[in-house]
């Protein structure tokens, strides 16, 4: 029996997928491999317990297959087009992987669910991986729970939505074992550089300036990957169907606050020859419909399942710092778009 992970060459996926297998999991790990999946997240797992699948959620029948193929257990869905710039200057892709796709990924779930029989129909579960971003905007107080009406404020976030709503029915008229989770900022190895964290380390290093939207006071709620990939498998092993979980890193921050720690951290351990890093910083203008504050309460997940972070911002920065400036060639590759040379030149 194996694990179907979708998104798995992305950012969060890559990271699940070496925590499945390190927990001693056979990983199906599945992905189209656009423009921000990159196989070498994956490359060290080869190996008899791992299989990668190039391949669309939006292909109903290959996904069936597949599922057929290797005896799927339980999937985790997380391929998605996430970047909320990327949504706003094109949303028609964001409507066709996150709408679309979802659909299409809970069809061919529903199809390979109804013949399974026994154990393995008691067993299988399919998680749905979103954002707490479908909630819309805080104020300075009060965080998003479950039960939070839904205020999405971006086509990225609305697509999401969308997505969700399709899980909830699938689960309500198909009866199909859904669970689904709505996550905060993620952070850690193996996320694309476009993203603040990664983005801001690079352009550190590079001499290149450092860019805040707006005033940098738009507040986050961050989560280190690997606390992520721990409640995730958490939820699919003891998750009830048809419930959500938010989950999050109990860790407010500004934007700014995020990027002068970078900084301060940079300055420690891999010092300019002259100046500081925080002398890159620049504001520059804010982009649409920029929510102002996300915060998770993320009582539910710790109070019925036993799950709760723990790295401390502080902590999880650090190991995130650190794996950047190890995997240099990792990033380089990526901006260069050497990796997709690579890649196709191997699957």
């Amino acid at each position: 029996m194996s694990v179907f992970v979708t998104g798995a060459a992305g950012f969060i996926g890559s990271n699940l997928a070496h925590y499945l297998i390190a927990s001693g999991r056979k990983v199906v790990a599945y992905d189209k491999l656009t423009y921000a999946g990159n196989y070498s997240s994956l490359e060290d797992l080869e190996g008899d317990d791992f299989v990668f699948v190039k391949g669309d959620i939006c292909d109903t029948d290959a996904v069936y297959a597949v599922f057929k193929k290797y005896g799927v257990s339980s999937v985790f869905h997380l391929a998605a087009e996430s970047h909320v710039d990327r949504s706003i200057d094109g949303p028609a892709e964001f409507i066709n992987t996150n709408i679309v796709g979802t659909f299409s990924m809970l069809s061919a779930a529903r199809k390979y669910f109804e013949a399974l029989v026994g154990d393995r129909r008691a067993a299988f579960r399919f998680l749905h991986i979103s954002t707490d971003e479908v909630y819309g905007s805080l104020g300075a107080e009060g965080y998003f729970t479950e039960d939070t009406p839904y205020a999405p404020n971006s086509p990225y976030s609305a697509s999401k939505a969308s997505a969700d709503h399709l899980v909830r029915a699938w689960r309500h008229t198909y009866g199909l074992p859904v669970l689904t989770t709505n996550c905060s900022n993620n952070y850690g190895p193996r996320q694309f550089p476009e993203k603040l964290i990664p983005l801001i380390i690079h352009n550190a290093l590079a001499g290149k300036e450092l860019p805040i939207y707006g005033d940098g006071k738009n507040i986050r709620d961050w989560l280190y990957v690997e606390d992520h990939c721990r409640a995730l498998c958490t939820v699919m092993e003891k998750g009830v169907a048809g419930e959500t979980y938010n989950v999050g890193g109990n860790c407010e921050k500004q934007n700014i606050e995020i990027v002068k720690t970078i900084c301060s951290i940079l300055d420690e351990i891999s010092p300019k020859q002259s100046g500081r890093y925080e002398d890159q910083i620049v504001f520059v203008k804010d982009r649409p419909g920029h929510d102002r504050r996300y915060a998770i309460d993320a009582s539910k997940i710790k109070r019925e399942l036993g799950w709760q972070p723990k790295e401390t911002f502080e902590s999880g920065m650090r190991k995130t710092v650190a794996w950047y400036l190890e995997n240099k060639k990792w990033v380089s590759d990526i901006i260069s778009g050497k990796y997709q040379c690579q890649r196709l030149g191997m699957l």
